[in-house]
């Protein structure tokens, strides 16, 4: 896995997909509950009041479970409609609110949105990550753009499987930086710098 870290984004990005889509479907599931469940015990998640989430596709981390936890908690939750080259983030309040959209990715049908910097909380996808808190997604920007953006949600996490990991990406000057990255067997914590803090089993 850290032989990929010496190959260009698009390459690297079709060879992290692959490995992603030949995950059991068992695994795929499993580890999402790990992960999920790593999430709602963050301090972050419960002091949040507004939480974004996003709908998985290609063996994406699944994100259901936190999503009903933050309902029952009464948290706001928000998921991104693409809008153009940008991200809108829209209330959600029910399985029903989201439909199709770009992409073919669930998005959410209603008008309620919510500024970046209203977010205290924002679940990232990605194709690939790197122990730097650095993210390959999939070419679009459109996290990128959110995360770097003058409103930039309070936290952003990305969720990823451990096999999505190598041990650095290739890195350009437009592309964000998480705050925390969880997979199913521990959590990572990054400085402004990049810099792994904590990483917990």
């Amino acid at each position: 896995m850290r032989g990929l870290s010496f190959m260009p984004k698009k390459s690297l990005r079709g060879t992290m997909l692959a490995r992603r889509k030949h995950l059991a479907a068992e695994l795929c599931l499993s580890h999402s509950l790990r992960i999920q469940r790593r999430v709602m015990m963050l301090p972050a998640f419960e002091q949040a009041e507004v939480v974004a989430l996003y709908s998985p596709i290609l063996n994406e981390v699944f994100t259901e479970e936190v999503f009903h936890e933050a309902l029952r908690q009464g948290k706001t939750v928000a998921y991104p409609r693409v809008r153009g080259e940008r991200l809108d983030f829209v209330s959600v309040a029910s399985p029903s609110d989201l439909s199709p959209g770009a992409f073919g990715v669930l998005e959410p049908t209603g008008t309620l949105l919510l500024a970046s910097n209203d977010l205290d909380l924002v679940l990232v996808p990605g194709v690939a990550f790197d122990v730097g808190g650095n993210r390959l997604g999939y070419g679009k920007g459109f996290y990128d753009r959110v995360l770097c953006g003058a409103g930039r949600p309070a936290l952003s996490v990305g969720l990823c499987f451990e096999l999505q990991l190598v041990e650095s990406l290739p890195v350009e000057d437009h592309d964000a930086c998480l705050d925390l990255l969880i997979t199913e067997e521990r959590n990572y914590s990054f400085t402004p710098s990049g810099r792994c803090m904590l990483e917990s089993t």
